[in-house]
């Protein structure tokens, strides 16, 4: 009994080590962040195989919330149960939402953010190369058959018209199994029940409306974290709560701090509340996913053990890996712009892709001194 104590305290040391480098050093967004994942827990430390961290992103595309906040958690579950999952989630959000809080405090006392662009003309193009270099390596593992690679490309295309996420991961699921059931030669189809959107709930303290507003985004967002600033603009822009000038702001700064791009929502309300808006913000953006993914982590082994969802998770998987690619380009459009940032995006590709054992935090930063000095030039 002592020794399984000693391992599991072990194991949540692990745990809390692995989330706070990642939650202080993860520039970048969801796809880097899901890509640093894979290197420290699946190549590094081994805490799972390679197919069962491409379930858990395929898992997290299902359900509404940030992407790689959620695979902190199942992460987090998978190597310590409920306490590492609430572990990790904690240490890998707090680094972000400490230093966008400083942020925060200091553009409501002096009214602008520090100048960064010379560090992010470098990092996002580094950032890039580091994605597609995890997207070889996690879709050797996905395509399986020719079925999923036509699917994938489909996705792909998909994503890049700018169709909805949820319909392209769905869509992609129904088709893998109604193509399993034709092989098959099987009339039975699996229900699936419809997701419970919330409603808007308003009450007269400002900041419970705060934390209401964040956690009926929170409970709804599907997509990558950028797809917030929409939501943003509509549920407080639009009602005269923020003006646009302060949202732009508030992008800006979930760019430049590392960790989940929501932090962004910790800004947001230090601009309308506060330290106590911004702690309502916060509550209420993050606290869904850690709900979801408590009650979907411990069902991932056993959709993988049925055929038809073993089947829709396959196909998830591959449709998963086609909207990562799909937000590559688009960040490629903003980040790669002249014949420094294609040299930076090839570098960081050459070395993530040749030399896998080396920390991807490390490719991040040379490419924020990189692209530092040839800014300047």
């Amino acid at each position: 009994m002592q020794a399984a104590t000693e391992v599991n305290r072990s194991h949540l040391g692990e745990v809390a080590r692995v989330f706070l480098k990642l939650g202080f050093l993860g520039f970048g967004g969801p796809a880097v962040h899901i890509a640093m994942m894979e290197e420290e827990l699946v190549r590094k430390r081994q805490w799972m195989t390679q197919e069962h961290f491409l379930d858990l992103i395929g898992a997290t595309n299902l359900i509404p919330g940030p992407n790689s906040t959620e695979m902190a958690l199942h992460c987090g579950h998978e190597r310590a149960g409920w306490r590492g999952l609430l572990l990790a989630g904690a240490c890998f959000i707090l680094p972000a939402v400490f230093l966008t809080g400083l942020l925060a405090w200091a553009y409501k006392a002096y009214g602008m953010l520090p100048q960064v662009a010379p560090f992010i003309y470098g990092i996002k193009p580094a950032i890039i190369g580091i994605i597609l270099a995890m997207m070889i390596r996690l879709g050797r593992k996905a395509l399986k058959t020719i079925e999923l690679g036509i699917i994938g490309l489909a996705c792909l295309i998909l994503a890049v018209l700018q169709i909805n996420d949820i319909y392209i991961l769905f869509g992609a699921g129904l088709l893998g199994i109604l193509i399993h059931l034709a092989k098959q030669k099987s009339q039975v189809l699996p229900a699936f029940l419809p997701l419970l959107l919330l409603n808007e709930i308003r009450f007269n303290a400002p900041n419970w409306r705060i934390f209401w507003i964040f956690l009926k985004i929170g409970s709804i967002l599907y997509g990558s974290g950028y797809v917030l600033f929409g939501f943003l603009n509509s549920e407080l822009v639009q009602t005269g709560m923020l003006s646009k000038h302060v949202l732009v702001d508030a992008i800006a700064a979930g760019q430049f701090t590392p960790g989940p791009v929501f932090s962004s929502a910790t800004f947001v309300g230090w601009q309308i509340g506060g330290i106590q808006g911004a702690a309502a913000a916060t509550l209420g953006i993050f606290l869904p996913s850690f709900v979801f993914v408590g009650f979907l982590n411990p069902l991932v082994k056993y959709l993988r053990k049925s055929k038809i969802m073993s089947v829709f998770l396959d196909t998830v998987n591959i449709a998963s890996i086609a909207l990562i690619v799909a937000i590559c380009a688009d960040l490629g459009r903003d980040s790669i712009f002249d014949w420094r940032t294609v040299l930076l995006a090839i570098a960081g590709f050459g070395i993530s892709f040749q030399f896998p054992k080396i920390n991807s935090a490390f490719v991040v930063l040379g490419g924020a001194a990189a692209g530092y000095l040839m800014y300047l030039i």
